[in-house]
């Protein structure tokens, strides 16, 4: 019985014609969950729906969202790019996506002023059902943890609630929205505050209007 060949884990979903010798630097590294991500086979991955979407949320189990592995390997590919020419993600991050120069300073208490809240794409969203819509909440204030804990205060998580209610749950069916803070552990950019809201089946006119037309830079990013 003859042995198999084992695939080097950075040529999984790779076409034959764009495989290396030799790992890519922006594979270096990896954590064991992205490498574990990045050595599947896309067609061995399954696409996540709005219920277990929901389940992940509210039981806090926020680890378990991952990339389609192709995807995963192009978003390493792009933070690793992105902080040689920018030095850090979260400078591209401030500079690019959101124009706001640092130190970022808020107007006024949490969601006070249109200002110090911007609403965009997730760039490089997780492998979910291709109707859920993946936005992220940028904010100038701080969104108050709890150092004993490190989930948010009561205050925070009620401040937060009111402004998903007012700006997506008044505009959509109800249970078709739900929203998130990472951990610090789990959060990809630490030096802008942020959370997600995740909306099934959202108008496109709507999205188009909250976001003020933005573009993910997985649509953007060529390689």
């Amino acid at each position: 019985m003859g042995s198999l060949d084992v695939v080097p884990f950075w040529h999984v979903n790779v076409p034959d014609h764009d495989r290396t010798a030799e790992c890519p630097a922006f594979l270096h590294g990896l954590n064991p969950k992205d490498l574990r991500g990045v050595s599947t086979p896309d067609s061995a991955y399954e696409i996540l729906p709005w219920a277990e979407v929901a389940r992940i949320v509210t039981s806090n189990r926020l680890e378990r969202f991952q990339r389609v592995p192709s995807q995963l390997r192009r978003y390493k590919k792009f933070t690793y790019l992105t902080a040689q020419r920018h030095g850090t993600i979260a400078a591209f991050i401030l500079d690019e996506r959101l124009r706001w120069e640092a130190p970022v300073r808020p107007r006024g208490p949490p969601f006070q002023h249109p200002d110090d809240v911007k609403v965009l794409y997730n760039d490089w969203p997780y492998g979910l059902d291709s109707r859920i819509i993946h936005l992220v909440v940028w904010t100038k204030f701080e969104l108050v943890a709890d150092p004993a804990t490190g989930d948010l205060t009561d205050k925070a998580r009620a401040e937060i609630e009111g402004y998903v209610t007012d700006t997506f749950r008044s505009k959509m069916p109800e249970g078709h929205v739900m929203w998130f803070k990472n951990w610090a552990a789990l959060k990809s950019i630490h030096a802008v505050e942020h959370f997600h809201v995740m909306l099934f089946d959202p108008d496109p006119d709507f999205i188009h209007q909250v976001t003020n037309g933005d573009i993910p830079q997985c649509n953007k990013f060529t390689e």
